[in-house]
C-alpha cells in the first residue's frame, strides 16, 4: 500500500536573513524554537524540532516514523546522525555571537540501538566540550523519553564569520 507524506518549507532565503540578522546564536535558536521565524527546510522535511536550547545546550526531539525508515524497518542511521549533527552544532552556535555560523567538518556518531516508530519521542541533547578561535567541539547523546540511550556523537564545526553566499 501507497503513503504519502505532504512537507512544506519556508524559503530558506528568508531563514539565512533571519540568522544573519540576529544578535547572538541563541538569540536566533529560541526565536526558532518560539516560532518566531521558520526552521531551516531540514526540519521540516525530517521532522524535528527545538525543545530546550540555552547557552552551551541544546536538545531537539523526534517522533520516529514509518517514513524514516531504512529496508530493516528501523529508522535510518542517517536520520539519527542527522539529528545528533544538529543538536551537536546547536549548542555550539548558542554561544556565538551574531553574524558567526559553524558548519560542521568532522562527525563521528556511534548507533547504540535501533530506533522504530514504537520507541516513542526522542530527544537529542547537545553540549560543548571546546570551543576555541576557529574550531569547535561538542558531544550529543540521543535518547528516548525514559533516558534509554540510542546514539552518542561528536562533532568538529568550524568557527566562521560572515554567511556564505
Amino acid at each position: 500500500m501507497n503513503r504519502k507524506r505532504i512537507i512544506t518549507w519556508e524559503d530558506p532565503r528568508v531563514n539565512k536573513k533571519d540568522a544573519t540578522e540576529s544578535t547572538c546564536g541563541l538569540d536566533y535558536l529560541k526565536a526558532i524554537r518560539d516560532g518566531k521565524i521558520s526552521p531551516p527546510p531540514v526540519a521540516s522535511l525530517v521532522g524535528y524540532k527545538i525543545r530546550e536550547v540555552d547557552f552551551g545546550f541544546a536538545v531537539f526531539e523526534l517522533n520516529p516514523a514509518e517514513y524514516h525508515y531504512n529496508p530493516f524497518e528501523t529508522v535510518h542511521g542517517g536520520i539519527l546522525s542527522t539529528l545528533l549533527d544538529t543538536s551537536m552544532t546547536a549548542s555550539i552556535l548558542s554561544t556565538l555571537p551574531g553574524g558567526v555560523y559553524c558548519p560542521t567538518i568532522d562527525i563521528k556518531i556511534s548507533l547504540i540501538k535501533p530506533v522504530t516508530e514504537k520507541t516513542g519521542i526522542l530527544h537529542c541533547e547537545g553540549k560543548p566540550i571546546d570551543i576555541g578561535n576557529r574550531l569547535a567541539v561538542a558531544e550529543g547523546w540521543l535518547k528516548d523519553e525514559n533516558d534509554k540511550l540510542y546514539a552518542h556523537g561528536t562533532c568538529t564545526c568550524a568557527i566562521k564569520k560572515g554567511f556564505p553566499l
